[in-house]
């Protein structure tokens, strides 16, 4: 690592993942992001006093994957461990989705898929609750693309929430580790691949889905939103990179 250098380690879960966005916006405050894949068999970087060695924080994305897949994913059940240990050490952490409710589960709350097939996919209201305000915007429509939601672990706060079928939209556990549910890192190429793919296209008939003409007639008014919305959190989360 140069001197003086600042990095971040973001987890992903597919070989088609594509964190720009996110990657984007931390690195224009000065960091160096690095791409982590344990899906492609990449080692996750190991943990120094419950923080991952050589990086000031991690961002685990979301996936295809579920929490109880991890039965029967090795990879995904070394990556339960590996935020768990950072939970209790207080590492920089931010969870989104997948990430999220990576999150919950470690902390001891439930992760669940609704058994009436509802899901959360394309533009979605979340709402800031007073713990939340200064942090989130009163209302903000955001990407979703789920169908787990998780319960609010014990000694988290709430910080944002939805509608009824999935109404926990993010927490933060201690000073300084986030949950979020929708996926700041949307943009429209993303979204076509989403909308596209063979697992993705018949998820639009779902309930609780919007339709693909929906999600593009949304992406031009609410994705400069969601960045504007990032771009503030990051100055709460990080804060300019240093030169220590």
């Amino acid at each position: 690592m140069a001197l003086g250098e600042q990095k971040i380690i973001f987890i992903t879960h597919s070989e088609k993942a594509d964190p720009s966005p996110v990657g984007e916006a931390i690195q224009a405050l000065g960091y160096t992001t690095e791409i982590c894949c344990p899906f492609l068999g990449d080692s996750l970087p190991p943990l120094r006093h419950g923080r991952p060695e050589g990086y000031v924080a991690a961002v685990v994305f979301g996936g295809a994957q579920m929490v109880g897949d991890a039965a029967e994913l090795d990879f995904l059940a070394t990556e339960l461990d590996w935020v768990s240990e950072q939970m209790v050490s207080g590492a920089p952490f931010l969870g989104i989705c997948l990430g999220a409710q990576m999150m919950a589960h470690t902390l001891g709350a439930k992760v669940w898929e609704r058994t009436d097939g509802v899901r959360e996919i394309g533009y979605h209201q979340v709402n800031a609750t007073p713990a939340g305000r200064g942090l989130f915007p009163d209302s903000m429509t955001a990407y979703q693309w789920h169908r787990e939601g998780f319960d609010l672990p014990e000694g988290t706060e709430l910080l944002a929430t939805g509608g009824e079928a999935f109404y926990n939209q993010a927490f933060r556990h201690g000073d300084n580790a986030y949950a979020i549910q929708f996926h700041p890192e949307m943009y429209v190429k993303t979204m076509e691949y989403w909308i596209n793919s063979e697992g993705g296209a018949p998820q639009l008939s779902m309930p609780g889905a919007q339709s693909a003409a929906e999600q593009r007639a949304g992406a031009p008014v609410h994705n400069p939103i969601m960045r504007r919305w990032f771009d503030s959190f990051l100055d709460v989360w990080l804060g300019p990179a240093t030169n220590d």
